[in-house]
């Protein structure tokens, strides 16, 4: 599973990118991205995604519908 950023919703306040354990978010030219084929929603690392925790704007980090 991979997590995505609802660009709509994303205000590029950056505080995800540095949260990131597998360093998957990086700033796009918009707004920040995810890389789904690095992201592992943070398993093995904490219990919930670190950049859903930190993101101060609801449900703008969603999961990657497969």
């Amino acid at each position: 599973m991979a997590l995505y950023i609802v660009a709509a919703d994303c205000i590029s306040c950056g505080d995800c990118e540095p949260v990131c354990p597998t360093n998957s978010i990086t700033e796009g030219k918009i707004v920040f991205e995810i890389d789904k084929k690095t992201c592992t929603e943070c398993e093995g690392d904490f219990d919930i995604p670190q950049c859903v925790k930190v993101c101060p704007i609801d449900n703008c980090i969603l999961p990657l519908e497969a």
